[in-house]
């Protein structure tokens, strides 16, 4: 019998699961048992295929638009955030609605309401079409934002008042090149108000900064998430910039081993919106050609617990 050749993994930390996926999960587990099956969800509650299969063996029903919603049923919005079109429309129909939007989403949201009613226009740093971005365009008139996606986006800008600018960006962002751009729009327009601390969640932040740090010894490197997932593709972007090969797979079944070859260390990170047992399950499939040896690489240690709503907590 042939031996296996070794392989070291390095296992970024933190990775997974943040609080505002955590708590989204939770709202929807939570008004299950509180309102029994079936419980509609307004778009993937986080961007995994596993999460939402589980939750749809639950009892969940995923929908893209409240039309497709029944009278009488409860609905919970998912942790991108919504426009405010949605709730609204929700009330009118009177349908029973949870939000489980992440509250450093919902931060954006209130500082975009503040600044326009500041008199301010706002140039949003994202990507075109992504939940996130449409929750949060929804949240002020048409025409009080406009979307920058690079930095010559920046440089064709021609705001009507260069006076009265301030500028916001989605969550999950890559730090580097969000960095890039809002350098170039405070080069450009020098009197443009920043957001009050930063926008990127620190969970955002912290995957990626753990990414950076297993990319100094890592041959190659997975990413566990999906490909509609934003964080999870900005991870294997910093993988990349670090000159390290990465690939996004969304199950242990995806690995290509005649991509990866022969290495001798490779580096496993997982998006913010994919369970840990995904990591696990890559784990033991690398364990079926190689001899596995693990370490974790932890560059942060994370606490943070968002509350539920209170409808899910009162007489709980």
């Amino acid at each position: 019998m042939t031996e296996k050749p070794s392989l070291h993994l390095l296992i970024a930390a933190p990775r997974g699961f943040c609080a505002g996926v955590d708590r989204a999960i939770l709202i929807v587990d939570r008004t299950l048992e509180k309102y029994g099956a079936p419980v509609y969800v307004r778009h993937e509650i986080v961007h995994n295929r596993y999460v939402v299969d589980e939750l749809k063996a639950k009892g969940a029903v995923f929908v893209e638009t409240l039309d497709d919603v029944p009278d009488g049923a409860p609905v919970v919005f998912s942790a991108h955030g919504v426009p405010k079109a949605v709730p609204a429309k929700a009330e009118a129909r009177g349908l029973t609605w949870l939000d489980a939007t992440c509250p450093l989403v919902s931060k954006v949201h209130r500082q975009a309401e503040r600044l326009v009613e500041a008199g301010r226009h706002i140039i949003f740093v994202g990507h075109a079409g992504h939940p996130e971005v449409i929750g949060t365009f929804g949240q002020v008139p048409p025409g009080a934002m406009t979307l920058v996606e690079t930095v010559d986006d920046v440089l064709q800008l021609e705001p009507a008042d260069t006076d009265a600018l301030a500028f916001l960006t989605q969550t999950t962002l890559s730090v580097d090149d969000t960095a890039e751009i809002v350098e170039a729009l405070r080069a450009r327009f020098p009197g443009i108000v920043a957001p009050r601390g930063e926008d990127i969640c620190y969970a955002t932040s912290n995957r990626q900064a753990a990414v950076k740090a297993i990319t100094a010894r890592a041959e190659a490197i997975f990413v566990i998430g999906s490909p509609n997932s934003s964080n999870s593709l900005r991870l294997a972007e910093v993988a990349e910039r670090g000159n390290v090969p990465a690939r996004l797979i969304g199950r242990a079944e995806e690995i290509d081993f005649d991509w990866l070859g022969s290495p001798k260390v490779v580096g496993i990170t997982a998006g913010a919106s994919a369970p840990e047992i995904l990591v696990r399950e890559v784990v033991a499939k690398l364990a079926t050609r190689f001899t596995i040896t693990e370490e974790e690489v932890r560059t942060a240690t994370e606490s943070m617990i968002f509350k539920l709503p209170r409808a899910l907590t009162e007489n709980a």
